[in-house]
Parts: C-alpha cells; structure tokens; sequence
C-alpha cells in the first residue's frame, strides 16, 4: 500500500474517532442534564468500550 493512501485512511480512521467522541460527550451531556442516570451509565459503557474516555 502506497505511503500516501496509508496517510489518508489514518486521517479518515482519526477524523471518525473524534465524530465518535464528539458525538458520544453530546450525547452524555444531554443524558446528564436530563437526569437520565441509566442512560448516562449506558453511554459511559459505550465510551469505555471504544475507549474514548
């Protein structure tokens, strides 16, 4: 694989990973504000097993 389209999926898998965190502190921010503490839990859950926290 060429050095260049090794650097553009880097690029693509990094810029995925950070929709996913932005994403994910949007969602628990909601959850929080909202009260959902089972919700928040879940998504806590979710932020551990992709290892975003």
């Amino acid at each position: 694989m060429s050095k260049n389209r090794q650097e553009i999926l880097k690029k693509a898998a990094s810029t995925y990973r950070e929709s996913l965190r932005k994403s994910l502190e949007h969602r628990l921010e909601m959850a929080r504000n909202q009260g959902d503490e089972k919700l928040v839990r879940q998504l806590e859950a979710e932020a551990n097993y992709l290892h975003i926290n």
